[in-house]
């Protein structure tokens, strides 16, 4: 078969204002960006705004390994055989940020003839939303570190001299560091602000440090406004830093609020494209799940529900992360729950979380996970069982899509087959992959059947439970372990977040997407284990409250041998190897 990048490049696309034109929406509510690419204005909901509203299908997976399980494939695939049994269907699919592109996940566009074309402009840059994220997050960290520079130099006087209020901004409470959209583990501790001795030129000398770009509260502010003013109220609740009597400083006391706002207008309006079969697909904002919510954008959500009839998203990872963070998260901030939900899962990522595997990203596989394994198959078919089970703990139908590689055998998917439906779940075969919407129309009639079913969601927690209380039962009820156990720091960062009157907010759990716990060594279905909390951020504009379990890194690192080394361009300036 050929390489994805062959033929997403050999695909003959069309105009992206004739996609705009399937999709409803008016050549006015268009910024075109080339060829194949378009941002959509925010005049288009109010066009819209009491239009019927489609319905929103949310596909998750198993817990993911360095194989991949095709989840985006399947989203992709998933539309385009909405399309072939006649619906008016359209993606939302998040950006990819280029530190994986260059690392070692690749790109993020599908694959083989269900993805995002082109991909490699979906992969690098696209119309340059992370890089305005970036901008607008190291202006906010210049700013406080300027006005800190500024107050310490002139003392209770800058109030008198700038017409500005006196913060008293603390040097170790400033929380909100730099971002840069890039793998660079150097950069996780860094100490700024170096003067030569007798000079202040430079700043404030402290210790400080950077996240990848995804990682930032404006990326989840992205994803989670519902337009323009809500987008500008959330950035100005940003909190930057705590003053010296420990009250908290925010974009909007700094006064950058409004200039952070400006450098993400154009950011805020969702990218059009299209599929390879020209579905329209809205690419928006690039949390990951890890580290993050990891969810496309609420702003791509409306404006695609009320253009089509069935619109397919996807959670990042597996469902005790990104689907559960849409749950919990997303659904509170956009008041609209999944109508149905799609776990994917293969053979080989069955196996590999039988426990029988030992796979690092980007070492070479054993040949033997891709041979017939009917132990490992079922020791990993208790994953696959709790996915199942946790998505229907939220209420919402759940269908399943095993994504067929070509080495998989009759024999192990109808095996698999057969166990699903013991459980009650509906499970089609999915060769999105290697036959675009033709492989996948089996799967959209069962999704259509489930959005048939009236879903009945529930959230995992009450948002006004005390912190520990969420924490306890997303560990318990969304993960399946014990319980918690809060670091001192975790204690001191839940009684200083729930004083300051932040207790209510939803948490965002950032931990290892490579088991349903947080130890990445627990694989299958894991139970008995205790989740440690090793801190508590506070992201005030996102509206949620960020905890740090395990050894979960908001700054990735480049392997030994990483995804930049296979890319380049030929002299027509064409790019290769995004793919490999």
């Amino acid at each position: 078969m050929k390489s994805d990048l062959t033929i997403s490049q050999e695909t003959q696309l069309q105009p992206i204002s004739d996609i705009a034109k399937l999709a409803g929406i008016q050549a006015q509510e268009l910024i075109p960006h080339g060829e194949n690419k378009a941002k959509v204005k925010f005049s288009l909901l109010k066009r819209l705004d009491n239009a019927k509203r489609g319905k929103l299908v949310l596909v998750t997976a198993i817990t993911p390994t360095p194989l991949g399980e095709g989840k985006t494939v399947t989203t992709i695939g998933l539309s385009q055989g909405m399309k072939k049994v006649g619906q008016k269907v359209m993606a939302c699919i998040r950006q990819p940020s280029m530190g994986p592109v260059f690392g070692v996940k690749g790109g993020a566009a599908g694959g083989g003839y269900s993805q995002v074309a082109p991909m490699e402009e979906l992969n690098l840059h696209l119309t340059g939303d992370i890089h305005a994220v970036t901008a607008a997050h190291n202006l906010a960290a210049a700013a406080i570190d300027a006005r800190m520079y500024h107050e310490q130099k002139q003392g209770e006087g800058f109030a008198a001299k700038t017409g500005l209020p006196y913060l008293q901004i603390d040097p170790a409470q400033i929380v909100w560091g730099r971002v840069v959209d890039m793998n660079d583990r150097t950069l996780r501790r860094v100490t700024i602000g170096i003067n030569r001795e007798g000079s202040t030129a430079n700043g404030v000398e402290r210790e400080s440090g950077f996240d990848i770009t995804a990682a930032s509260e404006l990326m989840a502010i992205l994803a989670l406004s519902k337009d323009l003013k809500d987008l500008r109220a959330r950035i100005g609740r940003v909190v930057l830093a705590y003053s010296v009597d420990g009250k908290p400083v925010t974009a909007e006391d700094i006064g950058v609020a409004g200039a952070m706002a400006a450098i993400l207008r154009d950011a805020a309006q969702p990218t059009l494209m299209q599929s390879l079969e020209g579905v329209p697909t809205l690419v928006h904002a690039g949390p990951f799940a890890n580290i993050a919510h990891g969810n496309s954008s609420i702003i791509a959500d409306r404006m695609a529900l009320r253009l089509a009839d069935v619109v397919v998203t996807e959670g990042g990872f597996g469902s005790d992360m990104g689907f559960e963070k849409a749950c919990n998260i997303k659904a509170r901030a956009a008041g609209k729950t999944p109508d149905a939900a799609v776990v994917v899962a293969t053979l080989r990522g069955l196996k590999a979380n039988s426990g029988k595997y030992d796979l690092r990203p980007g070492q070479k596989l054993p040949d033997s996970i891709f041979a017939p394994d009917t132990e490992a198959l079922a020791a990993g078919f208790a994953n696959l069982k709790w996915h199942i089970e946790n998505v229907n703990r939220y209420g919402v139908p759940v269908v399943v899509a095993l994504n067929r590689f070509p080495q998989d055998t009759d024999e192990e998917l109808a095996w698999l087959k057969a166990k699903v439906e013991v459980l009650g779940a509906s499970v089609a075969v999915s060769e999105a992959f290697g036959k675009g919407g033709d492989g996948a129309t089996e799967l959209a009639e069962l999704v259509l059947n489930a959005l048939e079913q009236p879903a009945q969601f529930e959230f995992l927690y009450d948002a006004e439970q005390p912190i520990e209380a969420k924490l306890t039962t997303i560990a318990q009820a969304g993960y399946g372990g014990e319980g918690i156990e809060l670091s001192a720091q975790a204690q001191a960062d839940i009684e200083k977040l729930e004083a300051l009157g932040y207790g209510a907010l939803p948490v965002c759990m950032a931990k290892s997407p490579a088991s349903i716990s947080h130890d990445p060594a627990l694989k299958g279905a894991p139970s008995g284990f205790t989740v440690p909390v090793r801190g508590l951020r506070l992201c005030a504009g996102a509206g949620f409250v960020y905890a740090l379990t395990g050894n979960v890194m908001t700054m990735p690192g480049l392997s030994d041998r990483p995804g930049y080394l296979n890319i380049d361009i030929d002299e027509d300036g064409n790019i290769t190897g995004i793919d490999e």
